[in-house]
């Protein structure tokens, strides 16, 4: 295995956890960003309050975006797979 591989396969699964981590943390931030300006207008400091929102768009943008994460996903498992191959017919 040269050494150009293992970092294409590096750079490749990086890019990937990128991609699909991305949306999800994404919007975490936001509705935190959202939910600590109100905490802050109100001066209601409750910790309820900044967990359960952001749980719930976490799960939301999950339960809305699984099916592209997949997808993605088994993509670039194919894609080792395919190196895997490629890789034992050198050898």
């Amino acid at each position: 295995m040269s050494p150009e591989l293992v970092s294409e396969i590096y750079r490749t699964a990086l890019t990937m956890t990128l991609m699909l981590g991305a949306p999800i943390l994404g919007v975490t931030l936001v509705v935190g960003t959202v939910v600590s300006v109100l905490q802050a207008a109100t001066q209601v400091n409750e910790m309820t309050l900044t967990f359960i929102p952001k749980a719930l768009a976490a799960g939301g943008t999950l339960w809305l975006l699984s099916g592209w994460m997949l997808d993605q996903w088994m993509g670039y498992t194919r894609e080792l797979y395919l190196m895997i191959e490629n890789v034992q017919r050198i050898f």
